[in-house]
């Protein structure tokens, strides 16, 4: 393996049926990684690794929950039955909510935890128990968000999970490390995907905005680099923390966010 390349790697990326996900899956079978689309929606998933096939790559597409550890444990096992290892896991499915502080509930609540928070720890479990078992380390990379370094009015819950997301992003660093295994995230800022559009609709709903649009754009004002990012904008970053180039690089998290958020 050339260095500082995937070629080869065996990736799992959750929730890449669209959005931030895909592009992560799409970019890594573009270098030449071998990578396992994980989705809840499986059609979703088959035609990210339609495309991928279609442009050569190498993928396969599974089914997953990240908040069922069976389900986590099926698509890990069916990912080394046909690949024969793991070797870089990217915890990314992830769900929002826009919500006013005063009316988030104990149900939304949970809800985003669980995927958010839970999925994470699930994912990064299972993920290390076939990394030790299969021997020689690997990386384990979660999805955080600018909301995991600040608190937002309108996405308390969302943060709070997301703050999760960078405490066991660093708890694992410091169990896993002498596994060989390092674990880091990257925290993206605003990102135009289809989760935004969801967001900006809930905006419309609660009456925060008036037209399709204003909450990114307003939400967006304080980017440095003066715009919203695409997914395009982080795979050289997701792509670096996947490679060998990273290996020294263990319990951090990584802003992408434009100059959005700065620590």
């Amino acid at each position: 393996m050339s260095h500082g390349m995937v070629n080869g790697k065996v990736v799992i990326v959750t929730g890449a049926g669209r959005g931030i996900g895909a592009a992560i899956a799409s970019d890594l079978a573009a270098h030449r990684a071998i990578v396992v689309v994980a989705d809840l929606n499986a059609s979703a998933a088959e035609s990210v690794v339609a495309a991928i096939s279609q442009a050569g790559g190498k993928a396969l597409a599974v089914a997953v929950d990240v908040s069922d550890r069976q389900s986590v444990r099926g698509a890990i096992a069916e990912t080394v039955s046909h690949f024969g290892r793991l070797d870089v896991m990217f915890n990314n499915a992830g769900i929002s909510q826009t919500c006013p502080f005063l009316e988030v509930t104990e149900a939304d609540f949970r809800r985003i935890m669980e995927i958010n928070g839970l999925g994470v720890l699930i994912g990064a479990q299972e993920a290390a128990r076939q990394m030790i078992a299969q021997g020689g380390g690997g990386k384990i990379i979660n999805t955080a968000s600018i909301a995991g370094k600040q608190g937002y009015p309108l996405f308390a819950h969302y943060c709070a999970s997301k703050f999760a997301v960078v405490a066991l992003t660093q708890a694992a660093a410091r169990a896993l490390a002498g596994h060989k295994i390092t674990v880091n995230c990257f925290a993206p800022g605003v990102v135009a995907t289809e989760l935004w559009q969801q967001l900006d609709r809930e905006f419309m709903d609660h009456g925060l905005t008036q037209k399709p649009e204003q909450a990114i754009n307003e939400f967006s004002q304080s980017i440095l680099l003066g715009r919203v990012s695409t997914p395009a904008d982080l795979t050289g970053s997701t792509r670096f923390l996947a490679s060998s180039l990273s290996d020294y690089m263990t319990g951090q998290t990584l802003m992408i966010d434009g100059g959005m958020v700065l620590t």
